[in-house]
């Protein structure tokens, strides 16, 4: 059994995800596009682009769905017919682990059932590009009333956001816009809803090659799920357990010889909320110190992770000026010397980039 520590594990991570070295390459050409890149605030998908990539972010071969834990993220066209079957439940108890909510406590009871009445009421409603708002309204309609709850601001009954958002990439629909005039529409040559799952094996190995070492428990979180759910699909014959300061875990045997090799990173990066980086739900390993873990995984709003030299070393905000300039405001863990914050300035260049403004400042609290 191999046995290594959290920075050999952190070391791996960054170099798996494309952080390691900034490469020359189309965004869907990128490995972090094997598991995805959320859309957490406007904007945020293009800096985890811009965090890897020094080639233009555009990329027609990219499409936005609801995708794991039903939130947006980027992926490639490509992959979306292997995607929407390995994304559906793989048992009524896996569906409502994922739907689990207090809005609507006999509907989550409904399992799979809960998504393929609520995927096929997508694909009645969404032939076009429609206004969020108006979706949900006609899905609401469509769908058993134990799946919807009453909203007492707009006086009406909708479908609870995660049980249609888990459904939405079944539903062939597509994220085509966010914010004030959110809308949706249907993906082009949509696969067909799923009869029941495929390739979980496969996802579990994505997500163990791009953010193990891990274990049932951090892949469950990661989609929602249960542990059990995990285990019972646990790939383990195309596995190699792995011990991480004394933890047990397993990563695709493939990938042992890499963990081995790799190099604590040199650099700054500038990582965004919910990057894949910070979605491994072993938080431990990447930043031990639970006071520090607190300012980069907040309950509400997010910011994002300074990378230096393979360790977040601070959390940093971004506010538009207009359209000519972004301000990054950073408040590191520890003092960051003169040389260091030439580097971050620099780097913060990526930041503008991907916000498409030309300039930008940088400020430490």
């Amino acid at each position: 059994m191999v046995s290594v520590d959290r920075a050999q594990v952190t070391a791996y991570r960054i170099a798996a995800l494309g952080l390691a070295e900034r490469v020359d390459a189309r965004p869907a050409d990128l490995p972090v596009l094997d598991l995805g890149v959320q859309e957490y605030t406007p904007g945020s998908a293009w800096v985890a682009l811009a965090a890897r990539t020094s080639g233009p972010l555009a990329d027609d071969r990219l499409i936005t769905v609801w995708a794991a834990r039903g939130a947006p993220h980027l992926h490639r066209r490509a992959d979306l017919a292997a995607l929407i079957k390995q994304l559906w439940p793989i048992s009524d108890a896996d569906a409502t682990a994922r739907i689990q909510s207090g809005q609507i406590p006999e509907g989550m009871k409904l399992g799979v059932e809960a998504f393929r009445v609520t995927a096929d009421a997508f694909r009645e409603v969404v032939h076009g590009p429609m206004p969020r708002g108006e979706v949900s309204g006609e899905v609401s309609k469509r769908v058993p009333r134990a799946l919807t709850y009453e909203c007492r601001s707009c006086r009406a009954r909708h479908i609870a956001g995660n049980v249609w958002q888990h459904s939405g990439l079944a539903g062939g629909v597509e994220v085509q816009s966010r914010g004030k005039d959110a809308t949706l529409g249907p993906i082009p040559s949509a696969p067909p809803r799923p009869r029941e799952n495929e390739g979980i094996g496969e996802l579990i190995l994505t997500y163990l090659r791009l953010l193990g070492p891990a274990t049932p428990l951090e892949v469950g979180k990661y989609l929602g799920s249960s542990t059990a759910e995990m285990k019972s699909v646990w790939p383990v014959e195309r596995l190699a357990e792995i011990t991480v300061d004394g933890k047990k875990k397993w990563l695709p045997v493939e990938a042992v010889d890499d963990l081995a090799r790799a190099a604590r990173a040199d650099g700054v990066r500038f990582v965004p909320p919910m990057d894949a980086l910070l979605q491994a739900r072993d938080r431990d390993v990447l930043v031990p110190d639970r006071a520090q873990q607190k300012e980069v995984w907040r309950v509400i709003g997010n910011p994002g992770a300074l990378l230096l030299d393979g360790e977040i070393v601070g959390v940093w905000r971004a506010k538009l000026a207009g359209r000519k300039r972004v301000d990054l405001t950073i408040t590191a863990f520890d003092k960051v010397s003169a040389g260091r914050r030439k580097q971050v300035e620099a780097e913060a260049a990526e930041v503008a980039r991907a916000r498409e403004v030309p300039e930008v400042t940088v400020a430490f609290d």
